[in-house]
Order: structure tokens, then C-alpha cells, then sequence
């Protein structure tokens, strides 16, 4: 068999889930296979108690019920363990990038236990399936390795298939050609967990909801809603209430972590990008001359108000007589 060439461990998981919705279902069951560097795996599987009932359409489809994970531990105490387990390895699955990924993630923001995924590769599986022969997994196994799944449906043996289908599908597609939507011809399934990442990763979502992806030009956009292709950053700038809407809304909790990144990242650049107002002067003291002490007492002299006996008073107007009006009479009389 094939071996992956591998510089860290590869998690191949899977996940047994109380239903498909990323935000508010829940798991019932984790399996994880880690293919080391030098060859080896190991496995580890784990029942979930979701602390919500499992609706029985799940359980149709899984074979876990409620009475299988009532003395189950919680995500909350599982949680170091599944870290733990994990490491530092990069990420793969059937279809992880769209499910399994953001539920775990969900799953560990919601009790607030640090899984750091930035710097990880991830491997979807189906991707390289569905991108080069698109079919189900069942199909996929039959397809690639010649072989039923035993005990479909099952997370141990859903992973163990995974894991067997990316070495089948190295082994058929390294030197094939592929061309994309673009017209561009590659060779890209090559025994290389990086290559594998790009080429599972077509979208470059910036969330696993795939609500913001990279576009062309590397840069942040949305896409989904009235502001789809929009880069995010124009959009807090014009419509700044929509990071709030979004961060109250009904979105998955690794999209508003993302979101609040950006959102950061944007008032950070515009604060750095604000220009800086110079000091001002400090005013220059005016000159102190001071006026000798005699002119300095005839200065106050003339600012303090007159003494009330030196005002000028107004001459009191005279008395008017009889006389005064028989000579103004003669003065008027016509002649």
C-alpha cells in the first residue's frame, strides 16, 4: 500500500452528529485516525453525549440513541482529551471542510477550549472525489479500492474507508492532468499534504461556512447576501452595522470569530491610517514692563472712578415769570 509522505501527522476524523446544522447540532461520536510520518496510525473513537435528545432520524442513519451516550462524557470533558490526541496534525476527512471542521470548531468555541487552526493543512477528501470523478463515499470506496464499506454509517469505519480512498486516489490521479474553471491544466494530486490542501480548497473560504471567501486578489469578500463579492473591508466602512447584525445573527460561531478578526484588523488600519495633528505652539509670554511706581498711582487715579463731589453737574434750568413771557410777547408782536 501506498504511504503518505508526511512532515506531521494527518487526522483523518469523522463525526456522528444530533443532525446537519452546524450552529446548533451537536456530536454523538468522534473517530480519528493519525497516519505518522514514519507509516504508523492510530485510532481514536469516542462516544458524545450531546446533552440535547438525538432525533431519531439521526439515529436511523448512525445507530446511536440517546441510551447509547447517556453515561457518555460531555464535549466539555472530552474536549483535552480530543485536543490532546490531535496535536499539532493537520486535518482530513469526507467532506471536513464543509461539515466536520466547523463542527468540531463549533463545538470547541462553545465550551471556550484553544484549538489553534490557523497554521494546519486540511485535506478534504470528497473534494478531490467530487472535483475528478464526483460520487458518495460509498461510491468513492468502490470506485477507487473495489470494496464495500462494511458497517456503512459507522465513524470508525467511515474514516478507516476515507483514509484508504486518498491512497487509492494518489496512486490513479498523480501525473493525470486536471483542468480547472479557467482553462488552467495542472497535475495536482501529488503525494503531498500541502498540494492536497490547495487543491481541496479551491473556494479559499476564510470561515468553513464558506459566508466570506477570498476572491481573486487574495482579499476578504462576502459570499452570500446583498453584499456578495463585496470585500469586507468596504463594507464596514459603508455599512458598518452590518458586522453588528451579523454578530448578533443566527451564524456559526467560527464565522463571527472570523468576522470579529477582520472587524479588528480593519479599525486597527484605519486608526494607523488617521493623520496626526501637530502640537501646538506654546503662545510666547508677553513682555512685562512695568510703569514706574508715581506713574503707576496716576495710572489707577484715572481708572478708579471720580469722587462723587467732583462729577460735573447739569445747570438747573430757570424758573419761568411773567416777566420773561411779556418781553417774548413784544419780541414776536407784528408791527
Amino acid at each position: 500500500m501506498l504511504q503518505l509522505q508526511l512532515k506531521r501527522p494527518l487526522a483523518f476524523f469523522d463525526l456522528e452528529t444530533t443532525g446537519v446544522n452546524v450552529a446548533s447540532d451537536r456530536i454523538v461520536e468522534i473517530s480519528i485516525l493519525k497516519a505518522m510520518p514514519d507509516g504508523s496510525q492510530q485510532i481514536k473513537t469516542l462516544k458524545i453525549n450531546p446533552r440535547i435528545p438525538i432525533p431519531i432520524e439521526s439515529s436511523l442513519v448512525h445507530g446511536i440513541y440517546d441510551d447509547d451516550v447517556k453515561n457518555a462524557p460531555t464535549f466539555k470533558q472530552a474536549a483535552p482529551e480530543i485536543i490532546d490526541f490531535l496535536g499539532d496534525a493537520d486535518l482530513a476527512g469526507y467532506n471536513s471542510n464543509r461539515f466536520d471542521i466547523p463542527i468540531l470548531m463549533e463545538e470547541f468555541l462553545r465550551v471556550k477550549a484553544v484549538f489553534d487552526i490557523d497554521n494546519r493543512h486540511f485535506v478534504d477528501v470528497q473534494n478531490v472525489f467530487h472535483q475528478m470523478e464526483q460520487r458518495t463515499l460509498k461510491a468513492a470506496y468502490k470506485f477507487y479500492c473495489g470494496k464495500d464499506i462494511v458497517n456503512a454509517h459507522s465513524a470508525e469505519a467511515d474514516i478507516k474507508a476515507t483514509y484508504e480512498v486518498l491512497l487509492a486516489q494518489i496512486a490513479k490521479y498523480e501525473g493525470v492532468n486536471f483542468e480547472d474553471k479557467k482553462g488552467n491544466i495542472t497535475q495536482p494530486i501529488v503525494n503531498n499534504v500541502e498540494a492536497l490542501h490547495t487543491f481541496t480548497n479551491l473556494n479559499k473560504p476564510v470561515d468553513f461556512a464558506g459566508r466570506m471567501v477570498f476572491n481573486d486578489n487574495n482579499v476578504e469578500v462576502f459570499n452570500f447576501g446583498k453584499h456578495k463579492g463585496k470585500p469586507v473591508t468596504t463594507v464596514f466602512e459603508n455599512e458598518p452595522s452590518y458586522y453588528a447584525w451579523m454578530m448578533n445573527g443566527d451564524f456559526p460561531l467560527y464565522t463571527k470569530n472570523r468576522l470579529e478578526k477582520l472587524w479588528q484588523k480593519f479599525k486597527e488600519q484605519k486608526q494607523a491610517a488617521k493623520p496626526i495633528a501637530p502640537s501646538p505652539l506654546p503662545e510666547a509670554p508677553k513682555p512685562q514692563s512695568p510703569l514706574p511706581q508715581s506713574s503707576k498711582s496716576e495710572a489707577q487715579k484715572l481708572e478708579s472712578p471720580l469722587p462723587e463731589a467732583r462729577k460735573p453737574v447739569a445747570p438747573k434750568p430757570e424758573t419761568i415769570n411773567n416777566d420773561m413771557l411779556q418781553m417774548l410777547a413784544n419780541k414776536f408782536k407784528k408791527g
